[in-house]
Order: structure tokens, then sequence, then C-alpha cells
């Protein structure tokens, strides 16, 4: 059995609204993941992933970027939503460290036992987490955007690193893969990262159809991902 609640925390006046999932019999303090979404925002997929996490015996938290748990539906309002971050990085790093800071306080954490994934743009915004130095035990980004911020973090990172990625995807090609690698061993961080070949965008969602975009779900290698995460995970845990 699980319990689902939802969670408000904020960044400044903004409200934001989280939602984390734990195993219901829990006795004692659990490991959190956060749970980073994709331009969408926190949609359902953001939830299930946080669900599959406490079946694991975690406590999901599924994080709201965009504050009021907005969602959104056309290709238009999801670019609207994510420019703001992605033009400013240190925005987005405040916004996902509000996140980090309100998972300590759901009162079944283990605060020594902070982990965060995330998807596409969530990718981004979890290693930011890591680059901005959060004492995070470990982060996983699916298909994430990984090119650095501009400006170069002053903070170690101190989070080991696990980057999950199509070779095929035309968002983050295999020459900006090696310039995230060539990022993460310059930052002396323990990184990782599994590429599968023949494989897009998006290849963990399966709601992802759209050739044209290039975000095509992979059953495979969704399930090799998983796997890979689950590893991880009971690894730094």
């Amino acid at each position: 059995m699980l319990d689902a609640k939802p969670f408000t925390y904020h960044d400044a006046d903004v409200t934001l609204e989280g939602s984390y999932v734990h195993p219901a019999d829990i006795n004692d303090k659990k490991p959190v993941v956060l749970v980073c979404h994709d331009w969408s925002g926190k949609n359902n997929f953001a939830l299930q992933k946080a669900t599959a996490l406490a079946e694991l015996g975690y406590i999901g938290f599924a994080v709201d970027m965009y504050g009021n748990g907005k969602v959104a539906s056309t290709k238009e309002e999801k670019m609207a939503c994510i420019q703001p971050f992605i033009q400013d990085r240190n925005k987005l790093a405040q916004r996902i460290q509000a996140a980090y800071e309100a998972s300590k306080k759901i009162p079944q954490a283990d605060t020594s036992r902070i982990g965060i994934i995330g998807f596409c743009f969530g990718g981004m915004c979890a290693l930011d987490l890591a680059r901005h130095g959060a004492g995070l035990k470990g982060t996983v980004s699916f298909h994430g955007l990984l090119f650095a911020p501009e400006k170069k973090s002053s903070h170690s990172i101190l989070s080991k690193i696990l980057v999950l990625h199509g070779y095929d995807d035309p968002m983050v090609k295999p020459e900006q893969v090696m310039a995230f690698a060539d990022e993460m061993t310059t930052a002396k961080a323990d990184w990782q990262i599994h590429m599968y070949g023949h494989t897009l965008h998006a290849f963990a969602n399966p709601q992802a159809n759209d050739p044209a975009l290039g975000t095509v779900y992979d059953k495979t290698a969704d399930k090799r991902s998983w796997i890979a995460m689950k590893n991880f995970f009971a690894e730094v845990f």
C-alpha cells in the first residue's frame, strides 16, 4: 500500500504544488527521490514515476517547476513555460533548490539520503541542482538537456551522476554528450553515461510519439534505463 499526499512549498512569492508518495507502512526514515517533470509540467507521468519510486521503498517527490501545479498542453505553451528557465539558469537553480529544501521537510524523509531524477527539461533541472553543490547522493537524467549554464557554478559537485541518453536524440547530439562528459571530468564529479543506440528523445515516456520532433517512446530503452537507475540508487543510498 502507498500513500500519496499534496505538498505545497514556495520559491519566494511563487506557490509550488508538489506531491509525494511513500509506502503506507513506513516505520522509519526513507530516502527521498525528487522527480523533475518534462516541459509539460507536473503531469501524470511525473506522478507515475513518483509512485514507482515509492514502490521501490523510497519517497517519490514530484516537484512543481512552474508554480500552482501548471500543466501545459500545446507545444507553444510548453515552450513558453521552459524558456524563462532556459534563458536564466540562476532562476532554474533557485526554483529546483526550493524543491530540494522542501523535500527535507517531508515528515518521513531521511535528509541524509536525497536523490533526484529528471526527464527532458527535468534532466537539466536535476543536473543544475547537482552543479550548484546540493548534498545529493545521486542525480539521474533521463534523455535530459545536458548543456552547461554559461556561467560556471563555483560549487563542487557532491552528487554521483548518471545520464541515460539516446544516441539519436536530435536535441542533445553525441558531441554535446561528450561536452557534458568533459564538463563532469573537469569538475572531478563521479559520473557515468549510458547511451542507447537507435534511440530518440523522450524514450522513457509512453506518450511520446512525434518522430518529426524527435520524441519517440522506446520500450527496451525505457526498461534498461529504469534498471540502471534502480542499480544506481541501490549503490548511492
